[in-house]
């Protein structure tokens, strides 16, 4: 199954003032469609172009590095458009997600906390994760293009903390960018699909 570039579920303007349309136009045309055009040579090449791409992104863990980078940041961006949208964040969750947050997570500000500080500790490039792991949900941070498929747990929320997903914006503020995607961004209805999906 060939790795495809989405395109954007909203227009490039639709998420400003919290993320602009030049950070868009690079991040998703530029360094999302580089991860797809090499994630396909390298699929390719290693003979598993045929499998889905949480296959790819599970058997190369470990094994191939280069097709991994390509897969997994490939994965995580195909969802990460879709965990943003305008006029989204704050705290009105979807039902049953509220009630896993207060029974799994500490509450909704408590998340909020978490959440930022697994991004802000985040050494070098990676992403902070919300994930589904035993049935209870979990917060998490990997390196690089690492996702929690891979430590046997399924993302539900991911935020990029790749420089080239904040740094037009807010230069070095890496904590003012997650705070601004939680508070702004978040798309909980897509959120909450996942987790229906990941239970």
């Amino acid at each position: 199954m060939a790795f495809e570039l989405p395109a954007l579920p909203y227009d490039y303007d639709a998420l400003a003032p919290y993320m602009s349309r030049e950070t868009l136009e690079y991040h998703h045309d530029k360094h999302h469609k580089a991860y797809v055009d090499n994630g396909n040579k390298l699929a390719a090449e290693a003979g598993l172009e045929n499998l889905s791409l949480e296959e790819v992104v599970k058997q190369s863990y470990g094994k191939n590095a280069g097709l991994f980078n390509n897969a997994g940041q490939h994965y995580n961006h195909v969802h990460f458009w879709q965990w943003m949208k305008k006029g989204g964040g704050g705290k009105k969750l979807p039902g049953s997600l509220e009630k896993a947050f207060e029974s799994d997570l500490g509450g909704y500000d408590k998340f909020r906390t978490d959440f930022i500080a697994a991004g802000t500790t985040q050494f070098g490039s990676g992403w902070a994760w919300l994930a589904v792991k035993n049935g209870k949900l979990e917060i998490s941070k990997t390196p690089n293009g690492e996702n929690p498929l891979v430590h046997g747990a399924s993302p539900i929320l991911g935020v990029d903390v790749w420089e080239h997903s904040y740094y037009i914006d807010y230069r070095n503020a890496r904590p003012k960018y997650l705070e601004a995607f939680v508070d702004n961004l978040i798309n909980w209805d897509h959120v909450a699909e996942m987790y229906e999906k990941a239970r």
